[in-house]
Order: structure tokens, then C-alpha cells, then sequence
């Protein structure tokens, strides 16, 4: 079997087999070991079992270091207390979204990797949720802020930053570039060599790193062992499908971002065998399907094209569309698996349903979308034209339907979050979706940001006091999302890599059929995604007649035996079948 050296001896001389002589990699390669720390690694002889690294029990939860605050305390420390006392159990991860200090996007501007951001605390409270949660942080590979020291010592000429940033020459070829913005790709800079084309894919705040320099590989070697030491234990590849440049390409997902993660992949294991790495890649589904590689790229990849369908099902009342989507996916490989989520910080994506919906589902998607107050995001095609990137909006918000009362609303919201948690993969669940916030129109019009829109700050004196009354919807939301979460944990057919099989139940019914790793139990999904009740013949879905069937979430019985059985789904009620009560 090739040794981990070996391994990372060959990826690195793959990654940069276009830009450095082969005599230079062995040097590379003695440094990238260097500085990721393996020599104080905590084992460095065999990578984790495949099946070991997560459970039906992992849901994870998506979070602002600051989504509450409290002026008595850090917020890092608010947030800790707050997963204890309203959450608990019920998430195992914790995806923290950049905490280092910054200069704009919220987070995503990095000015300093190495630190955490004063006004949330410090790397002590960091580690301390990393105690009772499986940390997660996000790894912004792509781009760092214009302020920062490195882009400042790339403008003098001076080590580190010198040569960190990707520049465009005249005759680079832009023709084909994708991204996400309308904004102008370059940014005139001057600088000790002259005025340089800085590339900004996503704005000129955001400056892209140029990792065919393997200084810059290194600098993030460094900053992964950093926030191993502090109890990160899940890196999220922030926007890795741009890392590198060619001209006369897309400059999105070339081969180079593939050899990339898989690198960062076996340096990270090889320090830590139970890490993991997610890629996050807003990109059309079949490019997305690509970062798991042969499994040797991402442990997880997000199911991009999950909200957007899950959206226009239950705008259009009509599983067709989403049916055929699942029916389309390929089983994750044990040691892979997806991560499944409805909502993020981000808007909801359109590139990824590109080929899934047609144009004229997704005009009237936008509309009924924008008639509950979402605001559009758009990007710029190489001949121009725009169209919409994302549509920005909150989740709860975006099930509602004009005049209606709010718990329609809220049982569409707690149905598409049974569908989240019986899907295979991990369940990952926004804070403002636990606890359904609404549109913060307040904060798009101080911050001038669409995004704002679905990044709420909730005071926690006023957030406690919305969940402690039950018959708010906020409250009625968690309690609900729990309950269902404490469901899944004891299920072994929800493993994340339990075998999933598509049912065709019409347009009405969304099902699909999951069967535990060693078989011995059966769920069966079913949603009613539509406003009127329905029924589905139980032999249709062809149960064993000699086990006993009951919901999992109701405690009911299926009758088997009578003349003409069905099981019967009332408005927007999600059942799961088993045969195994656990």
C-alpha cells in the first residue's frame, strides 16, 4: 500500500506539474509536511474506517458566531449556551461561519486567518464549543480581503504576500469565465512592479489567491494545523471550485481544484484520520456530483440542488420535479455521503437545478418568491447578459402563500424538514430555520446587502422570550424540528449512508424507501405536498405482509389485513413507515 509521504508526494507533483520542474517537489512536499505538523500528529498510521465517521445520530447545525447576542457576554459564548439549553442532543455538529476578522460578505472578506474576530470572542471559546460539538469552520480558500497584510505586501513587492494573488495578464483569454457577479472580473492595483490586473471573482473587496504559487498552499497547510489544535475537526472548502485559472477556460472546476481538494484531503488525514473535509461548490448538479472523486476529494458534498426543488414542490404542490431528481442521484459510497440542508446564510441557488427545472418553472418560482419579499442576486454570463443567481429570502418565508394563516406556513416548513432529515446524507439545519425567522427587511436596508436578509440578529432576551411561549411560531418550529430530529437519532435506516430507493407515488406524494446497513429495518418516506388530504394503496409500496408496520412519527399502526388498505396523509403530513420500532 502506497505510505501517506508517498501519497502526497504524488498528489502535490499532479497539482503542479504545469508551473514547478519535478525537481522542485521534493522540497514542496518537505515543507507542506512541515507545516501542517505531522510529526505531532495524533496518529499517523491508518485513516479512520469509512463507516466511522458518522451516524443516523449527526445533524448539524449552520450558525453566525453572532446570529444572537447578548451584551452581558462574547457571543461565542451566548451561542454555546443557547445550543445547551435549546438544542442539546439534538445537533452533533456545529458549523461556525467565519469567525476571523474581516472587511465585508460577512465573514468572507478574510483579514486574518490566524485569529478570531475580538467582537466574538477568542480561540478559547472556539475550542470550548468544539468540546461538546463536532466543530466545523470554514476553510476561505479562493480570496482574502484587499485589507489584508498579505495583499498589502503584494502591492510593495515584500515577502509573505509578494507573489500570493492571480493576476491577469493582456493576453489571458476571459472569454469563457463563469461566475457569480456582475461586477468588473479585474481590479486595476498599483503596485512596486506597476499597475497589475488583480482577479476578484466574487468582489474587489475579495482577492484572488493564486495557488499555482506553492507558498500560498502552504500559508493554508499552516492554517489548517492552527485550527486543528483548536478542535476543528470538519473544513468547509469555501468556493474551491474557483481556486484556479487557465486561460481560455471557464476558470471554475478545472482538473487543478480536484488535485487541490484531494491534496488538502490527504494532508488533513494524515494529521487527523477522523477529519473531514466538505466541499462547497454552487455549481450546476453533475459538477457538483464530481467533488466526491473517486473517493478521494470531498468526505462530503452539499446537495445545492436540494432547496430550490424542495421550494418549487411545495409552491406548485407537485413532487414531479424533485421525484425525478432523486431518482437521478447516485448512492454516496460508504466514506462519502451528502450534506443535505433547505437554508444558509447564502441565498437560495439556481445554477444547480440548471437542466432540473425549465425556465418557465423557474420565472414562476422567482414570483411567488419575490410576492413574499425576496430580493434577486444576479450574475453575468461572458456575453453580458444576466441572469438570476440566487434569490434571497428566508426560509419561512419563502413557504408562505398570499393570505393564508401561518400554520400552513409553518406545516409546510416542519414537512420540508422531515424530508431533510429521512433523505440520505447529513442533515444540516440553519439557526433561523430551527427557529423559523422571518425576512429582516430592517437589516437589507442598513447594510444594503440582499443577503442580510436571511442573517437576522436575534437579541437573546427576545429570542428566549419567543420560544418560551409555545404558541409562537418560533417556538411551535423548534419543538416541532426537534421532535423529528429525535425521531431520526435512534434510527439505524437513517444512517447516512443507508441504502435510499425512489418511489413513484404521483405528483402528490414525495416518497422514497430507506433500508438499514445490515437490512434488518425499512423506512418509508412519505410527504403529502399539497394543501388537501390524499391517500397511496399500502401495496403499492410493497410492505412485507408478515412484519408490523407503524408510523414513526404518529405512533400509528398500518393495517394490512383490511379489504382494500391505504394509508391516508393528511395536508402536508409526513409518515415513516417501519418495521422496526426503535
Amino acid at each position: 500500500m502506497i505510505g501517506q509521504r508517498e501519497r502526497i508526494h504524488f498528489l502535490t507533483a499532479q497539482l503542479y506539474r504545469t508551473v514547478v520542474r519535478d525537481g522542485q517537489i521534493n522540497t514542496i512536499v518537505d515543507d507542506l509536511i512541515d507545516a501542517v505538523g505531522v510529526s505531532t500528529a495524533p496518529s499517523q498510521s491508518e485513516l479512520a474506517h469509512p463507516g466511522s465517521l458518522w451516524s443516523q445520530r449527526d445533524v448539524a447545525l449552520i450558525t453566525y458566531g453572532d446570529s444572537i447576542t447578548d451584551d452581558r457576554a462574547k457571543p461565542l459564548s451566548v451561542l454555546r449556551d443557547f445550543c445547551e439549553t435549546w438544542l442539546g442532543s439534538c445537533v452533533t455538529w456545529v458549523h461556525i461561519l467565519p469567525f476571523f476578522p474581516w472587511t465585508s460578505d460577512d465573514g468572507f472578506s478574510v483579514l486574518d486567518y490566524s485569529s478570531v474576530n475580538q467582537a466574538l470572542g477568542d480561540w478559547d471559546d472556539i475550542s470550548a464549543v468544539a468540546t461538546d460539538y463536532k466543530l466545523m469552520s470554514d476553510l476561505v480558500l479562493n480570496h482574502c480581503s484587499s485589507r489584508s497584510a498579505w495583499f498589502e505586501n503584494f502591492k510593495q513587492g515584500i515577502e509573505p504576500g509578494r507573489g500570493y494573488f492571480f493576476t491577469k495578464e493582456p493576453s489571458f483569454d476571459v472569454s469563457r469565465v463563469v461566475r457569480p457577479r456582475t461586477s468588473d472580473l479585474t481590479m486595476p492595483v498599483p503596485t512596486s512592479e506597476g499597475e497589475q490586473q488583480v482577479w476578484c471573482t466574487f468582489s474587489h473587496d475579495q482577492v484572488d489567491f493564486d495557488f499555482s504559487n506553492p507558498d500560498v498552499l502552504m500559508e493554508f497547510a499552516r492554517i489548517i494545523r492552527l485550527y486543528l489544535d483548536h478542535g476543528v475537526r470538519i473544513f468547509r472548502l469555501d468556493a474551491v471550485a474557483f481556486t484556479w485559472k487557465r486561460s481560455g477556460t471557464t476558470c471554475i472546476n478545472l482538473p487543478e481544484a480536484h488535485d487541490l481538494v484531494r491534496l488538502l484531503r490527504a494532508l488533513v488525514e494524515w494529521v487527523q484520520p477522523d477529519a473531514i473535509i466538505i466541499t462547497e461548490t454552487n455549481v450546476p448538479n453533475i459538477e457538483n456530483l464530481a467533488y466526491f472523486g473517486q473517493r478521494d476529494e470531498a468526505h462530503c458534498i452539499y446537495n445545492f440542488a436540494l432547496p430550490p426543488l424542495l421550494i418549487h414542490t411545495m409552491v406548485e404542490a407537485d413532487s414531479s420535479r424533485i421525484t425525478r431528481w432523486l431518482m437521478s442521484m447516485p448512492p454516496a459510497i460508504l466514506g462519502t455521503t451528502y450534506f443535505n440542508f433547505l437554508a444558509s446564510h447564502d441565498g437560495i441557488g439556481l445554477r444547480p437545478v440548471e437542466g432540473l427545472l425549465s425556465e418557465g418553472e423557474l420565472d414562476s418560482m422567482i414570483d411567488h418568491l419575490q410576492k413574499n419579499g425576496a430580493l434577486l442576486s444576479w450574475r453575468e454570463h461572458a456575453d453580458g447578459t444576466r441572469t438570476v443567481y440566487e434569490v434571497n429570502v428566508s426560509l419561512f418565508d419563502a413557504f408562505r402563500q398570499p393570505g393564508e394563516a401561518v400554520d400552513m406556513t409553518l406545516d409546510r416548513m416542519i414537512l420540508a424538514h422531515a424530508i431533510l432529515l429521512g433523505l440520505e446524507g447529513i442533515p444540516a439545519i440553519y439557526l433561523h430555520s430551527f427557529v423559523a425567522t422571518n425576512n429582516d427587511v430592517k437589516r437589507v436596508e442598513n447594510t444594503g446587502h440582499n443577503r442580510a436578509i436571511n442573517r437576522r440578529q436575534w437579541a437573546l432576551t427576545e429570542l428566549t422570550e419567543q420560544l418560551s411561549d409555545t404558541e409562537t411560531h418560533h417556538a411551535q418550529c423548534l419543538r416541532a424540528i426537534k421532535q423529528l430530529i429525535g425521531v431520526r437519532q435512534k434510527q439505524p435506516a437513517f444512517h447516512p449512508n443507508a441504502t435510499q430507493f425512489t418511489l413513484n407515488c404521483g405528483r402528490s406524494i414525495f416518497g422514497f424507501w430507506r433500508q438499514s446497513l445490515d437490512r434488518t429495518q425499512s423506512i418509508f418516506c412519505l410527504y403529502n405536498v399539497t394543501p388537501v388530504k390524499t391517500a397511496i394503496a399500502a401495496a403499492s409500496l410493497n410492505l412485507v405482509g408478515s412484519d408490523s408496520w407503524r408510523d414513526l412519527i404518529s405512533g400509528d399502526p398500518v393495517d394490512l389485513f383490511s379489504e382494500d388498505p391505504h394509508i391516508e396523509l393528511a395536508p402536508y403530513q409526513a409518515v415513516w413507515l417501519t418495521n422496526a420500532m426503535t
